[in-house]
């Protein structure tokens, strides 16, 4: 097995794809990733310190595991070999599993438009709690993807209200993590107020939130897609082309008037929107709607006019939302057509808000 020097860490040296197609798990003393939509892609593991990945016998065996602890005390320098060692697929299931799970809540391409329905994430957050607790052994010291309760907190009321609904998967599902709550302080109990839960009927009415146009004759007009990898999760259809633009003039001034498609439960409000059209730019921010107005400026920083917006020319403007990233429509298309795979195939790695995802008429 062969580890190289990246990023100043030891790593196996298997390759690694874009952001939005890799699950990652953090464990002690590693970090795990695979490619979601490639099955037979090897698992690449970045050592954070190596002396702390205690369970890395599961996977290697006692004496894969001491050869690579002696070997990775070297400083990550170049590459190294240890011969003799491999990795176990099937030891390493589990925790490809629960990677997966968290990719799920923060990659999964929900969409009105392209019909990719949305996963439950209160349900989603609840498995993953048991995984986790299954997964113990692996998480010795407390890691970011390590929390229980930090899983199961914010989605106490919801999972006893869809409990309520009478599906025995949801019942036994919300069953076993009141048990996982009772042994980490937290109170899964039926609420006052029933918890209110989404249905793909509410993503629905807000995917078409903000669409109308204002009364402003368009001076220009076009279409951008989000960069997923720039925004929050569980807030944006995630379809291209759900960014509307036009720039509007007030008689004396003009300005960008920026519209997104929404999906999800997550709020659009205070995410950044820059606008560039060659030295003209303009920043501003969301709210609650997906809206922004956005005051454009010339290359002197002086509000851009009536008669420059008609003189100009618009096409090449670039609408951004969210933080600098770039980010291929490939990628995006890729990690769609994997989530309509799941959907469509339900797998035995499948999760219970998938397998209803599937079941549900969008």
């Amino acid at each position: 097995m062969r580890f190289i020097a990246e990023s100043g860490l030891w790593a196996t040296e298997a390759p690694r794809d874009a952001v939005p197609l890799t699950a990652v798990l953090e464990v002690s003393g590693a970090v795990l990733s695979w490619t979601v939509d490639d099955p037979d892609a090897p698992v690449h593991m970045a050592f954070t310190d190596p002396v702390r990945a205690e369970w890395l016998w599961r996977i290697v065996g006692e004496d894969g595991h001491s050869s690579i602890v002696s070997a990775l005390a070297a400083p990550p320098e170049g590459q190294l070999d240890v011969d003799g060692v491999s990795f176990d697929a099937g030891a390493l299931e589990p925790l490809r599993r629960l990677a997966l799970g968290h990719w799920l809540r923060r990659w999964w391409p929900a969409s009105y438009r392209d019909g990719i329905v949305e996963l439950d994430d209160a349900l989603l957050a609840g498995e993953l709690a048991q995984l986790t607790a299954s997964a113990e052994d692996y998480f010795a010291d407390g890691t970011f993807d390590s929390d229980v309760a930090e899983l199961l907190a914010p989605h106490a009321e919801v999972l006893t209200a869809l409990a309520r609904l009478g599906d025995p998967r949801v019942s036994e599902l919300v069953e076993a993590c009141t048990e996982l709550a009772e042994d980490t302080g937290i109170s899964i109990e039926t609420p006052v107020v029933a918890a209110q839960v989404g249905t793909r009927d509410d993503y629905a009415l807000v995917a078409g939130a903000g669409a109308a146009g204002g009364t402003a004759e368009a001076v220009a007009r076009g279409v951008a897609s989000v960069n997923w990898a720039a925004v929050p999760p569980r807030v944006f259809d995630a379809a291209e082309g759900t960014v509307d633009w036009q720039v509007e003039t007030d008689g004396a001034v003009a300005s960008a008037v920026v519209r997104t498609q929404l999906s999800g439960p997550g709020s659009p409000a205070g995410i950044a929107v820059h606008v560039r059209s060659g030295g003209i730019t303009g920043a501003g921010q969301l709210d609650s709607t997906g809206t922004a107005t956005v005051a454009l400026l010339d290359e002197k920083r002086t509000p851009v006019t009536e008669t420059l917006a008609w003189s100009r020319d618009w096409r090449e403007t670039a609408v951004r939302i969210g933080v600098d990233i770039g980010e291929s429509s490939d990628v995006r298309d890729r990690v769609r057509a994997f989530a309509r795979m799941r959907l469509q195939r339900l797998g035995a790695d499948a999760f219970l808000a998938e397998v209803l995802a599937a079941e549900s008429d969008y």
